[in-house]
């Protein structure tokens, strides 16, 4: 009986060697990687690192709120990582993949870094889209990295059109009319924006003899507002003023400015890039002041649209499309409300 007994306990045993090893032949496979291995060491869940440059702008906030609702949505994780110095960008890479992340989306703080990060997922075994500053190598070239970006110029053009069309529509002319134009060219998405307002104007019709630039120190809105100081003190003839910047704390800047300077709201006409808080509470405000409009940009295809096309990447191994760029709409005191809704965001 004893002898009986001992034959049972080693077939039990056996046995369940047997399934152990099974389960890890199945588990491990040959121990290739392939798109749909997406699972972490944390659980079920495919993990996406979103890496931004400057993670306190509402720009960037709106992106990370947004990728995670597709999160939500398709069953992913989104890792949210603030790296707003180019040292960090690489040693943040890899704890990112450290945490199991198998797919990187970033905006750097250096475009130029770009074959350094390059390197470095295809090192790790990450895939890799940059969103709204594109990755360039040392020359400046564009990498050949998938993308979704803001085309700065059209941007800009879109602001200086819709100037003509308020200043046509208000019936004011050449002669008492003039362009403010913030500028910050030593940032190249700023310069391409504002240059595009410039073009669109003087194609427009718009006398490029009457555009005053004014290079601003710092890009807020107590930069724009001096900035703007020394134009309006320059050119006292001028009756109206149309007003562009980069982004909405140039374009509040410069109407702060012409408060200053005593010039009466309906006497300007500013339109910033961005359509963040202070322009809602510009609009919000009872009396309308000189800021006219923002161009709103699409916050949501950057946020949701990359976390997802990320995701059936990894997951199903469809590439997303190259290169995408999104454009802006107009918004103002008319209408932000019906646009922030449509947009999906807070009004």
């Amino acid at each position: 009986m004893r002898k009986l007994s001992m034959i049972k306990v080693d077939r039990k045993y056996w046995g369940s060697l047997l399934g152990l090893v099974t389960l890890m032949a199945v588990g491990c496979g040959s121990g290739a990687s392939t798109d749909a291995d997406t699972k972490t060491a944390s659980g079920d869940k495919p993990k996406i690192a979103f890496m931004v440059k400057q993670p306190e702008e509402p720009w960037f906030q709106l992106e990370w709120k947004f990728a995670k609702e597709a999160a939500d949505k398709d069953g992913f994780e989104i890792v949210t990582i603030g790296a707003p110095d180019g040292d960090q960008v690489l040693q943040k890479i890899e704890s990112a993949a450290a945490g199991g992340a198998k797919g990187l989306i970033i905006c750097s703080p250096d475009v130029k870094l770009g074959p350094a990060i390059l390197a470095r997922t295809e090192k790790l075994g990450m895939k890799l889209m940059s969103v709204d500053d594109a990755l360039v190598d040392e020359t400046g070239k564009p990498l050949d990295v998938h993308h979704l970006g803001i085309s700065a110029r059209k941007i800009g053009n879109t602001v200086g059109e819709a100037l003509d069309a308020e200043m046509k529509k208000r019936g004011w002319t050449n002669a008492d009319t003039a362009l403010l134009l913030i500028t910050r060219d030593e940032l190249d998405t700023a310069k391409e924006r504002t240059e595009g307002e410039a073009e669109a104007l003087t194609k427009a019709g718009f006398p490029a003899d009457k555009i005053y630039r004014a290079p601003e120190k710092t890009t807020d809105v107590p930069g724009a507002r001096d900035a703007a100081t020394v134009v309006l003190t320059q050119h006292p003839e001028v009756k109206h003023w149309l007003v562009a910047a980069m982004n909405d704390s140039g374009a509040l800047g410069a109407v702060r400015a012409t408060e200053a300077y005593n010039l009466k709201p309906e006497n300007v006409v500013a339109i910033g890039i961005n359509g963040d808080t202070g322009v809602i509470d510009e609009f919000k405000k009872p009396q309308p002041s000189g800021l006219f409009g923002s161009i709103l940009l699409q916050a949501r295809r950057h946020g949701y649209d990359t976390a997802e096309a990320m995701f059936h990447w990894l997951k199903d191994g469809k590439e997303p499309a190259k290169i995408t760029y999104t454009d802006g709409v107009l918004i103002t005191r008319e209408n932000f409300k019906k646009v922030l809704a449509d947009s999906g965001l807070p009004g």
